[in-house]
C-alpha cells in the first residue's frame, strides 16, 4: 500500500490501464471457454448465444456511445437475456464497468420513462419486476437511445448513452433462439 501512495499518478494511471486490460483478457477467455458464438450484429446491438454445461442463454448487447465522464475508460453493457432453462426471459442487465455503490439509484431513462434498477451486486444491476422489464423493452424498441445513471463506490455519477438502432433486430434475434 505504501509503494502505491509513493508512486506518482501516471504510474498509478497505468497500473489502473493494466489492470483492465487483464480484466477483459480474462472474462473473453472465459467467455470463449463456454463456447460464445455471435449470431448478428444489427447497428449497434449484438445476438449472443452461450452453451455452458448444456445451459443455452441468449443475449442482446450493446455498448454506450457516450459515456461520461469521458475520462474514465469503461466496459460498460446493457443487456437482455433469455435463459430457458431456468424459465427467465427479458431479463434486463447492466454493468457500467465498476462496483456499483449501492445506496444510491441506478435508473435508465428514454424518452420520458423512468426505469429503476432494484437489484444490485457488485459491478451489475437488475430490475426485479418482470413487468416493468416489459415495458422497459417496448420503450427500447420505439426509442433511439437510452441513457443509464450509476454511481460508483467514491459517490460519483456516470452517465451511459446507449445507441437503441438495431435493438428490436437483436432483441428477436436472441428471443428466437431461446425459447
Amino acid at each position: 500500500m505504501k509503494l502505491i501512495k509513493s508512486m506518482p499518478s501516471t504510474q498509478i494511471l497505468a497500473l489502473k490501464k493494466i489492470f483492465i486490460v487483464l480484466g477483459i483478457l480474462i472474462i473473453q477467455s472465459n467467455l470463449n471457454a463456454e463456447e460464445v458464438k455471435e449470431v448478428g450484429k444489427f447497428k449497434d446491438w449484438t445476438t449472443l448465444i452461450s452453451n455452458s454445461d448444456g445451459q443455452k442463454i441468449c443475449f442482446a448487447q450493446s455498448k454506450p456511445v457516450l459515456q461520461s465522464p469521458k475520462s474514465s475508460e469503461r466496459e460498460a453493457r446493457l443487456f437482455v437475456t433469455f435463459r430457458p432453462q431456468d424459465k427467465v426471459s427479458d431479463e434486463i442487465s447492466i454493468t457500467a464497468g465498476y462496483e456499483f455503490n449501492t445506496s444510491n439509484t441506478i435508473s435508465a431513462k428514454t424518452g420520458k420513462k423512468k426505469y429503476k434498477f432494484d437489484i444490485q451486486q457488485n459491478s451489475f444491476a437488475w430490475i426485479a419486476d418482470g413487468k416493468i422489464e416489459k415495458r422497459m423493452i417496448k420503450s427500447m424498441k420505439k426509442g433511439s437511445r437510452i441513457m443509464v445513471i450509476g454511481y460508483n463506490k467514491q459517490n460519483s455519477q456516470t452517465i451511459d448513452h446507449y445507441s437503441l438502432m438495431g435493438f428490436t433486430k437483436a432483441y428477436n434475434a436472441a428471443k428466437k433462439n431461446c425459447t
